[in-house]
């Protein structure tokens, strides 16, 4: 599914160039649950955004899904972004004037479905995630894992081959992360996603099937 050779990352700050990652080789099997962890500022957040076709590497070469997204130009790489990639955020991000269903619909606006279409992929996002007696509740009425299994819900309405979550329990309670991590192993075992996560939680990162650790962005350890 992920297939990362020799990345180079660095961000400018006023005049200076900060590296942040240092030719990282990694590869991600299909189907596979991967937790990518390591302290905070060693360069996990950049490394999944480079996978997620969120933000682009200096250098080196990246294919997700059979696509050489480094090679892609930045409309290219908007448009492969949302038909292939499901992103799960640690604060979710859900507009807070459009209700749970509303919500989970957003990403099927640049898919050719009807309304009626949208509304029902919708609907069956949100019974897969637990919440179809929710789905008219707007987010400030909905507890914090109940917003995260909607903003799952969105993540996964157009079936992407790959889902990338950043720290997707950090906001929550130890009940609510429980929730979710089982929701996400469901989503592995059951539909066979492709799962990212970073996470700096060791209970989060051992429901995981492989844990691999970042260090001053340098990759230490690709353990199975």
């Amino acid at each position: 599914m992920v297939v990362a050779e020799n990345i180079v990352k660095s961000y400018a700050r006023g005049a200076q160039k900060v590296p942040v990652l240092y030719g990282i080789d990694l590869k991600v099997r299909t189907g596979e649950f991967l937790a990518l962890m390591g302290p905070s500022g060693s360069g996990k957040t950049t490394l999944l955004n480079l996978i997620a076709g969120l933000d682009m590497a200096d250098s080196g070469r990246l294919v997700v899904a059979g696509t050489p997204i480094s090679e892609l130009g930045e409309t290219d790489l908007a448009r492969w972004r949302a038909l292939h990639v499901g992103f799960i955020f640690q604060f979710y991000n859900l507009l807070p004037v459009l209700n749970a269903l509303e919500n989970v619909e957003l990403p099927l606006q640049l898919r050719p479905l009807s309304r009626k279409e949208r509304r029902e992929h919708a609907v069956t996002a949100l019974e897969l995630v637990g919440l179809a007696d929710r789905m008219r509740h707007y987010p400030g009425e909905l507890s914090g894992g109940q917003q995260q299994r909607v903003a799952i819900a969105r993540a996964i309405v157009t079936d992407p081959v790959l889902i990338v979550a950043d720290e997707p329990t950090g906001d929550l309670d130890k009940t609510s992360a429980s929730e979710v991590l089982r929701l996400l192993e469901q989503l592995n075992t059951d539909f066979r996603k492709t799962i990212i996560m970073v996470t700096h939680d060791p209970r989060a990162a051992e429901k995981a099937g492989r844990m691999t650790h970042l260090d001053k962005g340098v990759l230490s350890n690709n353990s199975a």
